[in-house]
This record gives structure tokens, sequence and C-alpha cells, in this order.
């Protein structure tokens, strides 16, 4: 630590701050204190006028590499424990006392003089485009925030922090004072103590309070807690160092944390120390979930403004600070979900994911939801809305998702889908998959076209197999069609429901059957040994040539919809590569018999 900096930059801030505060804040005896504020005075870096003490030019000059540069602001991240709030809002977004944590972070960093300032962002990026008039903020995109954890959020800021004095800050921490400084003498990481076990990353230090080592987890210690500083000597180190990390494999799931920690480890003695900052109980607040903002902004104890939470606070008839343990689900391809319990009963609350209206007849799912109520083979409906498609269910505690490589837990699920299909249960719809893929392709075509080179040939090819269709013995059945092995749940008393029934509708049998070999990806004998687990017999050569067909034409269709879907800015990864395979690869083996 460099004392003539500490100390004129303590002064700087208040030229009256007495000799003991001083000795407080620099951790350094009072005697000291006294030889130390002489020892500028000779330097010509302080005069004293009165009873207050000022700094000279030269003791301006002297503080002016510490002055701090710009501040990078992380706001890339989802806040999954803040569902349902973060499915409309990024966390850092969120008002606490009728101010958004991110906004208040900028204030206070303009109180300072830091005007610099980077937001690196992801997740609804377009929500904090409005900075930039506001506050000449800069904008810096992560395009890997879904799949990499805040190591890529350095990575991709890189260049504003290298080389420089700059604050890394989380756009979702609440600060009660300001904790910013025009200048910082050296590096450091903010802390508080915690009392008890805690799952938070421990700090050891020593008497320079120079962090000597970093554990996750621990008792009774001061852990890593708010903003960050990196001087400009330690980030010139540190960030090349950072970057060699993010480019090794494995590193998607590391915190910058991991790296820093693994340098202390190391005893890396060419990386400049990082401090501690210890900072008083109740100044610094990283809320974990919603209970905590709760309890900290009566605000969101009675009136969050998220449509979910209203929703459910009214059919349940109780105000919103009875709506307990929110947590989020992994998210569905189509919707996004969440679970939450009310009188120690746990739910699940589906949102309907962007667009799906144009993708999925609400009405025609609650219809089957009704049609097949008396054969309690799905989830309990606590509530369903046909316009918008919110969705309330029970969530069954204990339960878990059909295993698609467990034979015997696939065997269960094709005897409910048997179950199913041998019922005289109807609907008025039918999931036409020829109506279906003329559909997906017009809207393929209207928001971008359909970038697989060879799609006219496998189209006409997919037309070849719906003729085929047409010329063979057919039955009209309701149909699930998601027929996924996540959507077949085990629960704990070793009952099996079929939950999620948007697609559903009358069709062919075995089309739920292809469905659920190629949404688990089965090859050929996979796919046909579950056609034979289905029927319970040896297929006939006409119900594998139904098989492959169907196998195709889903594949074609669904690929079609992750092409859609990318189309308007979502993203499936491999998920359509898979699909087209499907139509092409099976294709061929319907021309096989």
């Amino acid at each position: 630590m460099n004392r003539y900096a500490y100390l004129l930059k303590e002064i700087f801030e208040c030229n009256t701050i007495t000799q003991r505060e001083l000795a407080n804040k620099l951790n350094l005896s009072l005697g000291s204190i006294n030889s130390l504020i002489k020892d500028a005075m000779a330097l010509n870096y302080l005069y004293k006028e009165g009873s207050s003490i000022s700094l000279t030019e030269a003791g301006l000059d002297y503080l002016a590499p510490f002055k701090v540069e710009r501040a990078v602001i992380m706001a890339a991240g989802f806040g999954s424990r803040f569902v349902p709030l973060t499915f409309e809002t990024p966390k850092g977004l969120l008002e606490v006392f009728g101010e958004r944590m991110i906004e208040r972070q900028i204030k206070q960093l303009h109180e300072v003089g830091v005007f610099d300032i980077v937001i690196v962002v992801g997740y609804l990026k377009e929500h904090f485009e409005y900075l930039i008039d506001k506050y000449n903020v800069k904008l810096v995109y992560n395009p890997d925030y879904s799949t990499k954890n805040n190591i890529s959020t350095l990575h991709y800021a890189c260049k504003y922090i290298e080389n420089s004095n700059v604050y890394i800050l989380s756009s979702d921490n609440w600060m009660r004072d300001n904790m910013y400084h025009s200048y910082e003498p050296y590096s450091w990481y903010s802390s508080i103590y915690m009392e008890g076990n805690t799952n938070e990353w421990v700090l050891d230090f020593n008497k320079k309070r120079e962090i000597t080592a970093i554990n996750v987890g621990g008792s009774d210690a001061y852990v890593m807690y708010g903003p960050v500083y990196f001087s400009k000597d330690f980030s010139k180190e540190f960030m090349p160092i950072l970057e060699k990390a993010f480019a090794t494999p494995g590193s998607d799931d590391w915190y910058w944390e991991n790296v820093l920690m693994s340098e202390i480890q190391k005893k890396n003695s060419t990386l400049p120390a990082m401090h501690i900052n210890p900072q008083p109980e109740n100044q610094v607040y990283e809320f974990e979930n919603l209970e905590e903002l709760r309890a900290f902004d009566n605000k969101y104890m009675e009136n969050s403004g998220n449509v979910a939470l209203e929703l459910i606070a009214k059919v349940f008839n109780i105000p919103e600070s009875h709506i307990k343990g929110l947590r989020t689900l992994k998210a569905g391809m189509t919707n996004k979900s969440f679970l939450f319990e009310v009188d120690d009963k746990s739910y699940i609350c589906r949102i309907p994911g962007k667009g799906t209206d144009v993708l999925i007849n609400r009405s025609n799912e609650y219809d089957c939801y009704m049609a097949v109520k008396d054969l309690h083979i799905t989830e309990k409906i606590i509530y369903f809305d046909k316009e918008s498609g919110y969705k309330i269910s029970k969530f069954y505690d204990g339960s878990k998702n059909a295993d698609a490589f467990n034979k015997e837990e696939m065997a269960r699920c094709m005897e409910l889908l048997r179950t199913l299909h041998e019922t005289d249960v109807k609907v008025s719809h039918r999931f036409d998959i020829a109506e279906r893929i003329d559909y997906y392709t017009g809207l393929c075509e209207k928001s971008g076209g359909i970038s697989f080179e060879d799609v006219e040939e496998v189209h006409k090819n997919m037309m070849l197999l719906l003729d085929l269709l047409k010329g063979m013995k057919s039955e009209s059945r309701l149909c699930h069609i998601d027929s996924v092995a996540d959507n077949f749940i085990i629960t704990a008393d070793n009952k099996i429901k079929l939950i999620d029934w948007e697609y559903a509708g009358m069709a062919d049998p075995i089309i739920d059957v292809a469905m659920c070999a190629i949404y688990s990806y089965y090859d050929k004998s996979q796919a046909d040994e579950l056609l034979e687990t289905y029927l319970k017999r040896k297929p006939l050569t006409d119900e594998y040539k139904k098989l492959y067909s169907y196998m195709a034409l889903s594949g074609y269709l669904w690929a079609l919809w992750t092409v859609y879907k990318a189309n308007v800015g979502e993203e499936f990864g491999e998920y359509s590569l898979k699909m087209y395979r499907y139509a092409k690869d099976f294709f061929k083996e319907v021309m096989k018999l």
C-alpha cells in the first residue's frame, strides 16, 4: 500500500479530517500518522492553513496516477433467483426504494467524478439502452451471457479494464453510502463480516490487509461482497491471465474470482496484491432472492408490479407476501416457468414464452386438459387462462422426469400413451403435421428465410412421405405430440403423469412414439425398440414405415420451428441440426422398406 497516496486521498476528500480519523482509516498509530503528515509536508505534498490541511499542486500531481479512470458494470446475467421479476426486467433495473439499483450506482460514481462508465449487457440487453442517453454510458454486449459465467463479462470488457484504474461492479448491488472515490491508492475487494457458517467466498488476509487466501465457504469470517477496484498495475498483470483462463477448455462455469483465487493460491509474485476493503454492517447489499428484497423494501411485500405474482395472489386470494419459495425451473423451449409455495404447498406458474401466440392455440390446449381430466394422467391444474396462456398447476414434490435411457421407465411412459390412445377421448381439433409444416414454412419465409442449403429437396421428400401416409390405414386418437421424456414425471408415490399439452390434438397414435424417439435423440435401433415396447409385440412393416415417416416429418417440422425461433432472436444451439438430420436420415429408412 502506498501510504502517501492513501494519506493524500483522504485529505483530498476531507481537509478537516483529524489525525485520529486518519489513523483508523490507514490502520496506523497516531504517531505514525503524525510522522507521515510531516514527511508529506516536507515533500511539499501538503500545506497547513489554520486547522485544515490541503494538497499542493505537487500533492495533486502525486495523486494523479491513482485517479479512477472508469467503471465497468456487470449486467449481462439472467438473475435466476429473482424469478419471476427477472423474466420481465434485468435484475440491475429492479427498483429499491423507488430507484433502480444500477442508476443508484451510476449516480454515486458521478458524485466522485467517474463519468466513463461501461455496462456489459446480455440478457434483455435492450432494456439498458436508455442509459446511453440518460447518463452517457457505453454498452458492451456479452454474447456468452447464457452459457458462460462472469469470466466472460470481463473478457468482453477487457480493453476497458487492462492498464486502467477501474471499478468492477455488479449492476444488482445496493450501497447505502457512496463508497466510491476519485482516487484509489490500491486494488481492493469489498468485504463484510459474516457470523456463523457461510457459503460465500471467505478471505484470509495479513496485517497489511493483503488477501492471502480465498476459500469457498467457512464460518465467522470476512467474505467477498460488493464492489471491486483494479489499480492500473493490477489490471495490467491480471487481465492477460484472465484472458488465458477464458480460453481454457472447461472454464465456462468460472467466475473471474476463480482466476484471482488460483493466482493467490499459486503465490504469483508478479501480481500486485488485492486488498480487503472491510465495510460496516448494513452498507453493502447483494439481494439473493425476492424474499430478501421484500424484507428490505416493503413495496415488494404487497405490490411487486409483476403480472405473474399479481395473478397468483388473485387466484389464491392472498397478499403477495404470502407467496414464498420462489425459484426458477430449467427454461423450456416454449415457456418460462417458476416454482412457488402457498401455505407450504408447491405449485408451478407457467408464463408463455415470447411469440408463442403465433405457435400455440391456448384454447385448444385447454380443451385437451379438460378432455383428459377424468383419466387423472396430467398434472393437477389450478388455473388456466385460455387467452394469455398463463397456467398454475400442482408441483409434485419428490417427483422426477422419466429417463429416456431407462428401459423400465420408458415402458411405463409407453403404457401411459397406450392408455391415452385407447380411450374414446376426443377433441375438436387435429394435429395435422402437413398443415403445421406448411404453416412453419410460411413463418420462416416471412421472418428471414430457411438457411438449410438443400431445403427444397428435403421439402419435396417430406411431401412424398405425406402422400405415402395418406395411402396407409390410419386411426385418429388424442395424441400428446410433445412426448419428450421430460414431460413424463414419476411422482414420489411412483405414479406417472404426462404434463404440458400445448401441442396435443387428434392424430395417428404412432406420431407420439416418433416424437418421443426424436426428442430423445434415439437412433434407429432404439426407435424400433420403443415402438415394440409401445405395441407390446413385433411391429409390422407398415408400422415401421409409419414410425420412420413420422420421425422424418417431425424432425423437419421442429427444424423449421427452430429456424423460425432463430430468425426472431431465440437460439437453441444444435437442436435444428439434429432435427433436420432426422428428416433426411429417416426419409432414407422409409425408402428402404
